[in-house]
């Protein structure tokens, strides 16, 4: 049992100091979660990576208990965070100003092709807030690939699924994805 998975239980079992202890040992990880994440947003945000990793304690710490079992799950949790914080960044920013200046996001071959304006921001949100209706694990696969930016075969060891298995959830939520955002 790893050190991250050890502190884990101690916090399932109300050891209050024991997630500061997982932030500690994964805070490395975590700010490469928050910079890929806010790499590929470009500048839609003034977020900084040091700002999103600490938002995502505030918030991961203050949620009391936390049902997670080892450190990829941890992470998994952590970059849905990460990403419901960027969207509560661009909402507040939203109804400051409507309107503004639309920014590229930087694509890759394999990302979502969207503009990333704060409002196409908020609009992904709730197109994957639908797709979860239709089926969760395509949510956590694009949340993994697109803003925790983990590889296809690391997002198949934090589910417990076959590489294969998440390439064609990964084509499948994009089709969806993309479709949803042009209607």
């Amino acid at each position: 049992m790893g050190e991250v998975t050890r502190l884990l239980e101690a916090a399932r079992a109300g050891d209050s100091k024991a997630i500061d202890a997982v932030f500690e040992l994964t805070y490395r990880e975590l700010r490469e979660l928050a910079h890929s994440k806010l790499q590929r947003a470009g500048k839609i945000t003034t977020l900084d990576t040091t700002a999103l990793v600490h938002e995502c304690y505030l918030r991961l710490s203050g949620v009391g208990q936390l049902e997670v079992t080892d450190r990829a799950h941890f992470l998994c949790y952590a970059a849905r965070a990460m990403r419901s914080i960027a969207v509560d960044y661009a909402r507040r920013r939203l109804t400051q100003r409507r309107g503004g200046d639309q920014v590229r996001l930087p694509i890759q071959s394999d990302s979502i092709d969207v503009c990333a304006s704060e409002d196409e921001v908020v609009r992904l949100h709730d197109a994957l807030e639908d797709l979860a209706t239709l089926d969760p694990r395509l949510v956590q696969v694009v949340e993994l690939r697109y803003f925790a930016g983990l590889s296809l075969e690391e997002i198949g060891s934090a589910l417990g699924v076959a590489e294969r298995t998440v390439r064609r959830d990964w084509e499948k939520a994009r089709a969806l994805l993309f479709g949803a955002l042009q209607a």
